[in-house]
């Protein structure tokens, strides 16, 4: 009889013998902290629904990087609020945009950390769409062209790696293209792959100021009840060049995590959402969990479930308790 020979809580009854035993630990190495970069001078403006988490001008986010190389944090990846909107999203792509000038500060204030951006149109669109808008809808092929020049404007501005989260078919191997012709082959792709349209996505929405005008995003962001279809998007990514695959959101979508960790041999990333930040600090509020261990034991969940890299508002708390 396996019991009283095979006693499994032998090795649970200190935390040096729990910690010894244990299989999934976390680092803050894979952390990649999202930053909000707005225009001013000075600025730290609270995000309300988004605790701990701020719009910050050029001046303040280069600080807040200088705390999450000092912290160990993996990187960090840019959102730009532009200082003004229009329908072809041209602050995106401007050299001179908000995103481009915080990576040059960052470069030159905090060599060797890390900077990815956030390839996308939605923040910079007078309608919250994230591309061009014809006949109600976004257009899939043009927007590749705004796509692959705001791709090579954050190269060119010093970018270590791109990430399009736009969801638009072919944008990978657009924006791949763009780049080598560019003479930016070393710069690798960091690819939302399967980006669900997911309601945990609503507090990034007041933090970006990307609330869509007009409708929905359904048209072009992946239907939730899809498990087959997003292992479909990964593949394609790859195939198209990516060099990192990411599911979003990542707590809702644990068990993709595990079916991409354990059919594709590429790094996989997952982001740990607004909605998934904002409900655990709420519900700590309330008193209803500790704070900490929820931090903590959702991190441990994704890396569990096969992500090696979490983009995560947690990035900064986590690391100073890991450290």
């Amino acid at each position: 009889m396996p019991f009283p020979v095979h006693r499994m809580r032998r090795l649970r009854g200190s935390e040096a013998l729990r910690s010894l035993v244990r299989e999934t630990r976390l680092h803050p190495g894979q952390f990649i902290l999202p930053l909000f970069v707005c225009p001013g001078e000075g600025v730290r403006r609270e995000i309300g629904a988004m605790p701990g988490n701020h719009q910050l001008s050029v001046d303040e986010l280069v600080k807040e990087c200088a705390e999450a190389k000092r912290l160990g944090i993996g990187g960090v990846i840019l959102f730009g609020l532009p200082e003004s909107k229009d329908e072809m999203a041209s602050g995106a792509y401007d050299d001179n945009g908000i995103v481009q000038r915080a990576i040059r500060a960052i470069r030159r204030e905090t060599p060797g950390l890390l900077i990815a951006t956030d390839v996308c149109n939605c923040e910079y669109t007078s309608h919250g769409h994230c591309g061009f808008v014809k006949d109600g809808d976004v257009d899939n092929d043009i927007t590749l062209g705004w796509l692959a020049r705001t791709a090579v404007s954050h190269a060119r501005a010093g970018a270590d790696m791109v990430a399009p989260s736009d969801m638009m078919d072919g944008r990978v191997g657009a924006i791949r293209k763009a780049l080598d012709a560019g003479g930016y082959a070393g710069t690798p792709i960091l690819a939302y792959a399967a980006k669900f349209a997911s309601v945990f996505y609503g507090p990034f929405r007041e933090a970006a100021e990307s609330a869509p005008q007009f409708g929905d995003r359904r048209s072009y962001q992946m239907d939730p009840a899809n498990g087959r279809e997003a292992m479909r998007e990964i593949e394609l990514d790859l195939e198209e060049g990516a060099d990192i695959v990411m599911v979003k959101p990542a707590m809702p979508y644990l068990d993709l995590i595990r079916q991409a960790r354990d059919r594709f041999d590429a790094p996989i990333a997952a982001y740990q959402v607004s909605g998934e930040y904002s409900m655990i600090h709420a519900a700590a509020r309330n008193g209803w969990i500790d704070l900490e261990r929820a931090m903590m034991e959702s991190l441990t969940s994704i890396v569990r479930a096969g992500a090696g890299i979490v983009l995560t508002y947690f990035a900064k708390p986590a690391a100073r308790l890991l450290g």
